[in-house]
């Protein structure tokens, strides 16, 4: 929802019609120069025994590691002293218990998998490689393969459980849904962030983070406090005191109006945040960690563009009586350099950028902060998002692509997410977040949302001379060019299928059009118009919590078809995205 993770790629060819995985009488070799490099446990199984060994994997493990190089990810050492590199090294042995959680946020049974992989890995190099792809899933499912399973069993019976790890002892959607009509007085516990759904006999029990997740949490939150005893800024301490709290208490709203007030060398984020693991409803917040060193005047540079926020509220394409001027009007803008992330943020592609807190309590007393992670923003566009704009566009339109459209529409991206309907008015007349009445497309809309007005905002700055490193032929050629970075994620996740909407969109309206070769051109006479339509059919929907015109939205725009296919066809030989190498983690 609040996350962006631009210029990835992963083919959405076959989404649907995926054959099923075919299992290997011999191990796999590493394959091509891209082939990650990593040290040999054990020597090979070659032969039948290789059958002998579970858990079964598929065969072209190795050809999926390619689509996610390993990637340096350093910083520049003179951002911090020595005593904040003590800090980091707290901060990132607390960010490293989160990914245990995360790991059981995704299916209960991802520790039994992982130990199964771990023992396999020690006889053969397949499994060795598919543990490896077990840890950059964070689960045995391929999330650039629209979380197809490459550990077995395959098929049907392996599918990725759709409410992760929040909904267990089988519980379903519709039970959760029938259990909130004969049992009101259960619904907040049951819609809140924080709980995990369990069943007590004929009863749906709700379990509080704070309990399901404390053999994590307690040692977590004793490296935050470490941390905050080590840091001479005093923010940065309130806010590790205030978050260790939470972590035991499962009230967050404190620690994040301190992160909101965080003014540090040190930019760290910690908590549950992202619902994109809960498919049955986004209701269920996931835990991930954001270790990063503040980039002062890269972050100095952009903060113009937070005193316009409220004009860009008042200029969106809707009628005055949606808009909401309540929102806090605090809006950080932090440019930094990733040190090491965890949980939600360490999976399969990775964050460009993002935007907390979700809180709407928050977002309506203090805003919300936007921080860019540059060093990651620009190993993605050059691993693979101007490669990608070279072979998409017509060969009149390439020299249009330019990194800072591309940069500014990330910043514009989450600056967008913090804009709009948050609260709004329920069915029967009650204050209500337009998330809970989305349920599970939420996500998607919120994203693609945040996408198109990402590119209506920048036209607003462009219009008031707030840029001028690129002009608005630049804007649309780079953000059309660059959209299959995200729908070759799959059209299951948000991004992607976010992403899938604005391209048949701006297709049927025109805006894009075929070029020779199979390349596409933008009529840029057109996209205007195109964006502001598709702006206000979205904010539109989460105005109004219109949940049946979402859903049709997604489903007439947000598929694949033919041309999209072809085209992502054409890209396989660049990489999806980067699997980062933290060297502040000691990482190699």
């Amino acid at each position: 929802m609040r996350k962006i993770i631009l210029c990835g790629l992963l083919a959405v060819a076959n989404a649907c019609t995926t054959a099923a995985p075919q299992l290997a009488p011999v191990s796999s070799p590493q394959a091509g120069p891209m082939a990650p490099s990593r040290p040999v446990i054990a020597p090979p199984v070659f032969g039948e025994a290789i059958a002998r060994i579970n858990p079964a994997v598929v065969t072209d493990i190795a050809v999926r590691l390619q689509q996610l190089p390993r990637t340096t990810i350093d910083y520049e050492r003179s951002l911090l002293n020595e005593n904040d590199r003590q800090v980091v090294a707290k901060l990132i042995e607390a960010s490293r218990f989160l990914d245990e959680i995360f790991l059981r946020q995704t299916s209960v049974r991802n520790p039994e998998i992982k130990k199964q992989l771990e023992q396999a890995a020690t006889k053969s190099l397949l499994h060795r490689d598919a543990l490896e792809l077990f840890r950059i899933n964070m689960g045995p499912w391929d999330r650039l393969q629209n979380d197809e399973p490459f550990v077995a069993p395959f098929g049907a019976a392996g599918e990725k459980p759709p409410g992760g790890g929040f909904y267990q002892d089988g519980i379903t959607k519709t039970e959760v849904d029938d259990w909130i009509v004969k049992h009101p007085e259960d619904k907040t516990a049951i819609q809140g962030l924080f709980t995990v759904l369990k069943r007590r006999g004929d009863r749906i029990a709700t379990v509080p983070y704070s309990q399901e997740y404390r053999e994590f949490l307690v040692p977590a939150a004793a490296r935050l406090r470490e941390a905050a005893a080590l840091t001479t800024n005093a923010s940065l301490k309130k806010y590790l005191n205030g978050r260790a709290d939470a972590f035991l208490s499962d009230d967050y709203y404190e620690s994040d109006l301190a992160w909101m007030d965080l003014d540090s060398p040190i930019e760290v984020v910690i908590g549950p945040y992202e619902v994109y693991e809960d498919n049955f409803f986004n209701y269920k917040a996931a835990f991930e960690s954001f270790v990063t060193v503040v980039d002062a005047p890269e972050s100095k540079k952009l903060t113009v563009y937070a005193k316009h926020l409220p004009d860009m509220e008042r200029n969106l394409p809707i009628p005055d009586i949606h808009k909401n001027p309540n929102r806090g009007t605090s809006s950080p803008i932090k440019v930094v350099q990733e040190l090491f992330v965890a949980g939600d943020a360490r999976h399969g592609v990775q964050t460009a950028a993002f935007n907390l807190p979700n809180d709407e309590r928050v977002r309506e007393s203090k805003g919300s902060k936007k921080v860019l992670l540059k060093n990651v923003m620009e190993a993605k566009y050059r691993q693979s998002g101007q490669p990608i704009g070279m072979r998409v566009l017509d060969p009149s339109q390439t020299g249009l692509v330019n990194f800072d459209a591309y940069f500014n529409h990330v910043l514009f991206h989450e600056l967008s997410h913090g804009l709009g309907p948050g609260m709004i008015k329920g069915p029967n007349g009650e204050k209500i977040e337009n998330r809970l009445l989305l349920k599970e497309i939420h996500s998607t809309i919120e994203e693609c949302k945040a996408d198109v007005l990402g590119v209506w905002n920048i036209l607003y700055a462009l219009d008031h001379k707030l840029i001028n490193s690129f002009n608005t032929d630049q804007l649309y050629a780079t953000d059309a060019a660059l959209m299959f970075r995200s729908m070759r994620f799959g059209l299951n996740e948000a991004h992607g299928r976010g992403t899938a909407i604005q391209w048949n969109w701006y297709r049927e309206r025109g805006a894009i059009v075929p070029a020779p070769e199979g390349r596409f051109r933008v009529d840029f006479a057109k996209m205007p118009g195109a964006v502001k339509d598709l702006a206000n059919e979205l904010l539109m929907i989460e105005a109004t919590g219109d949940y049946k015109r979402g859903k049709a939205l997604l489903e007439k725009y947000g598929r694949s078809n033919a041309e999209i296919d072809a085209m992502t066809a054409k890209l396989k030989d660049i990489p999806v995205d980067i699997t980062p190498v933290f060297t502040a983690a000691g990482e190699q």
